[in-house]
């Protein structure tokens, strides 16, 4: 029992480290390690320290070493993507992810400080509801500010296994930002619990949180249009180089085969699924510097005699902007292609990546030596937001590439809801934290959005999601393999799919408003 008072005393003389330390810990709670008990109690070992502050400004302060860490941690994966690039050195991934972290640790900040701020350090459920409610508008925040980098909501320790949507089961009734809110409200509702000895209201707490993340769903409802997903493992290194363009379209297409000419299906392809151009109309340069063929028409017959007349084919691809026979912008885009070759729909990107599809303040920074990590010297354009692709037979897709899948509230046209949401990516630059990481997001969205979610990767991990966040099932990292199945059927519109953001907002709204109803009567029960 002596130990116990020996560490408090410890982290009492150096709250800092011992911020940073929780902060880490935190992020163990994330994908691949999932270890969310940990995750939890870091959280919880936060509020503890950030409650003993002096003052709301060290409380702040708590809470940007708390992010810092955090974040660096968490986000570790982006170190990798510089070894793929030659115009900067590998060595400046590893300067890059804690710059990024000094940023994002700004909103951990923002949710002690203001926490304190408003409800003192009064050790009562008053400063753990409103510390809830100011997480879930940092939160927030953060998913637009700048344009926005929402990646690992901490809601994400809530999410189970492939087979357990976990407390995330709520989110169509909370939003990702809320589930967050709930996530530090069971942390700090821990640690206020053990604190006054209720042994019996933590023990069926606790009970209820454990039981909850390691319920299986159970048999989902089958769908009924036959789809191929492709995951080809062309690796990062070999992507981008022309030489490669035949052989890598080829492994793709060698998954991607009928295996049966009359059956009417969909097929999956991911982001840089072909780097050929698609589109007609560009000066004949353009395809003979790209095209193996040198010409769009004939490579839309090629994928076409590879799928078969009775399918029909997204793939990522990219399209050009052209002026006066001179290209000066590119699009990152899904084309749809039908048996015949024909273009039947397309999508632009709308959530461009800063640093990876352009530059921002160019002018300035490349003469310092900054560049984007996409090859090449053209800045992407972004397209005008979320769209239904009607495809007739083949159903309604709705399309997010790659990093636009973690935006809560922004993946669907909610005017024109469609039957699924299709996100290509290329997780080839993320080492082995990005993927298991960006697929715990994509589940988030099936579960928010009532709608299941299909995810073909250049490398993986693919996987077919349904409307409750289960993973029907998946392609591992760095293995070539094809998935056949039937799309699993959408849900009605949850009312996060109606509401959108305004629902986690009024949840924040909710806790701050029972947290200064709290603090009126000046309760500590």
């Amino acid at each position: 029992m002596s130990v116990l008072p020996a560490i408090l005393d410890r982290v009492a003389a150096r709250p800092r480290i011992a911020a940073m330390a929780l902060g880490a810990l935190a992020a163990t709670g994330f994908q691949p390690l999932g270890l969310w008990p940990l995750g939890l109690l870091a959280m919880g070992g936060f509020y503890l320290l950030f409650r003993a502050a002096a003052n709301w400004q060290e409380a702040a302060r708590l809470g940007w070493f708390f992010g810092f860490a955090h974040f660096t941690l968490a986000n570790s994966w982006i170190a990798k993507a510089f070894t793929y690039q030659a115009d900067m050195p590998a060595v400046l991934g590893w300067v890059a992810v804690p710059l990024i972290s000094l940023y994002l640790a700004f909103f951990p900040a923002l949710a002690a400080g203001v926490a304190v701020r408003l409800f003192g350090q009064r050790k009562g459920w008053a400063l753990v509801l409103g510390f809830a409610g100011v997480w879930i508008l940092s939160e927030w925040l953060r998913g637009w500010l700048l344009t926005g980098f929402p990646w690992d909501p901490f809601g994400i320790v809530l999410l189970g296994g492939f087979e357990q949507p976990g407390l995330a089961r709520l989110a169509p009734w909370l939003g990702t930002y809320a589930l967050s809110g709930l996530a530090v409200l069971i942390a700090c509702s821990v640690i206020l619990l053990l604190e006054r000895r209720h042994v019996v209201p933590l023990g069926f707490m606790l009970g209820a949180v454990v039981a909850v993340m390691i319920m299986p769903a159970g048999p989902g409802r089958e769908g009924t249009m036959p789809f191929t997903l492709v995951q080809p493992d062309i690796r990062q290194e070999v992507l981008n180089r022309p030489s490669y363009y035949d052989t890598n379209f080829r492994q793709a297409a060698a998954l991607s085969l009928p295996r049966d000419p009359n059956q009417k299906r969909i097929v999956f392809w991911p982001e840089s699924g072909t780097m050929e151009y698609l589109e007609d109309g560009y000066p004949q340069y353009v395809y003979a510097s790209a095209n193996v063929l040198g010409d769009a028409a004939l490579t839309r017959l090629r994928i076409a005699r590879t799928i078969g007349p009775e399918s029909v084919l997204l793939t990522g691809s990219a399209d050009l902007e052209i002026a006066n026979r001179r290209v000066y912008a590119a699009r990152n885009s899904v084309t749809a292609l039908d048996g015949k070759g024909a273009i039947v729909g397309s999508y632009d990107k709308a959530h461009l990546v800063p640093f990876g599809e352009y530059l921002p303040l160019r002018w300035l920074l490349e003469p310092l030596g900054a560049t984007r990590m996409v090859p090449g010297t053209l800045d992407f354009l972004p397209g005008p937001g979320p769209r239904t692709l009607d495809l007739g037979e083949w159903g309604r897709p709705g399309v997010q590439v790659c990093y636009e899948i973690i935006f809560s509230g922004h993946v669907v046209d909610q005017a024109d809801r469609p039957d699924y949401i299709f996100n290509p990516s290329n997780d080839g630059w993320y080492g082995s934290f990005g993927p298991p990481q960006h697929l715990a997001q994509a589940r988030l969205r099936a579960i928010e959005e009532g709608l299941p979610v299909l995810r073909s990767t250049t490398t993986g991990i693919s996987a077919v999601v349904d409307a409750r966040g289960v993973v029907r099932q998946h392609a591992a990292m760095q293995v070539a393999q094809r998935i056949d199945g039937l799309i699993p059927p959408a849900h009605a519109p949850t009312l996060f799919a109606r509401l959108g953001n305004w629902l986690a907002l009024g949840w924040a709204v909710l806790l701050l408003v029972a947290a200064l109803v709290t603090l009126r009567r000046g309760s500590r029960a």
